[in-house]
């Protein structure tokens, strides 16, 4: 379930307070600079090569974000005074595991003495047979940036999303005309964040969840975004990979763990 942004920019100021069943960190620190940490699901230790991958891809994030709080400590001090210091944390979570694809969801939430705290949430694919990422691209028959599968996907993906935005009275005239789910364009990179839903078919995926950062499709104020797109919606254009990849329906009580 998604945290509205005042809960969100609490937790990010707050910075030590951690979820319950939130994992240890895999990298943390707390100095007079910054407080910085790297979580990792730890179901993903299963997994060696992706796992490295992550792990290394995190520490860099972490070590520039401690070098950019060094420098800004060095060049304005006063913007540490009473005990204020820079935020960063990187979280990797796998939301499904799913035939040979697991799809996880990475968010970075960040802090560095501006009007709000920010908040980025993007998603990976990896193939365990191929022990590498990938995108959605082989799951169809056709998969140019501009063409006619993305063209249907990103129409599919802005509906969802202006039934979300009424939802949380925000008014959506055309959801393909409306200025900032232009935002979302049929282009491979311009769709949002896409994990595999799973469904009630043991092995199956029932169809999409999209992922959007707050600013991405709508003021911060709204926070981000999350939609569903049910597999119906794009069967007919599925490649034989696709095909047999997708089916079932989504659980129930599956949008809890967004």
């Amino acid at each position: 379930m998604r945290a509205p942004v005042a809960l969100l920019a609490f937790l990010v100021f707050a910075g030590p307070a951690i979820a319950a069943d939130e994992p240890k960190p895999v990298i943390a620190i707390d100095d007079k600079t910054i407080e910085a940490s790297v979580v990792i699901d730890p179901a993903l230790k299963t997994y060696p090569a992706l796992y490295e991958k992550l792990l290394a891809s995190g520490k860099r994030q972490y070590d520039k974000a401690r070098a950019e709080a060094a420098a800004e400590f060095k060049s304005t001090p006063d913007l540490f005074s009473d005990g204020r210091k820079f935020f960063y944390k990187r979280t990797d979570r796998l939301r499904s595991a799913i035939g040979s694809y697991l799809s996880i969801v990475r968010s970075d939430d960040t802090y560095e003495g501006g009007a709000h705290p920010n908040h980025v949430v993007d998603t990976l694919l990896w193939d365990t047979q191929a022990a590498r990422f990938i995108n959605i691209k082989p799951f169809f028959k056709e998969m140019a940036d501009g063409g006619p599968t993305l063209q249907r996907l990103a129409h599919l993906i802005r509906a969802a999303l202006a039934i979300e935005k009424k939802a949380r009275d925000v008014e959506v005239a055309d959801p393909d005309k409306d200025q900032w789910l232009s935002g979302v364009k049929p282009r491979i990179t311009d769709i949002g964040g896409i994990a595999l839903a799973p469904s009630t078919e043991a092995g199956k995926s029932s169809g999409f969840i999209v992922y959007f950062s707050p600013y991405a499709v709508g003021a911060y104020a709204e926070g981000e975004y999350i939609v569903f797109i049910p597999y119906a919606a794009f069967q007919p254009i599925l490649s034989a990979t696709g095909l047999a990849l997708f089916g079932g329906a989504r659980p129930a009580d599956d949008g809890k763990n967004d």
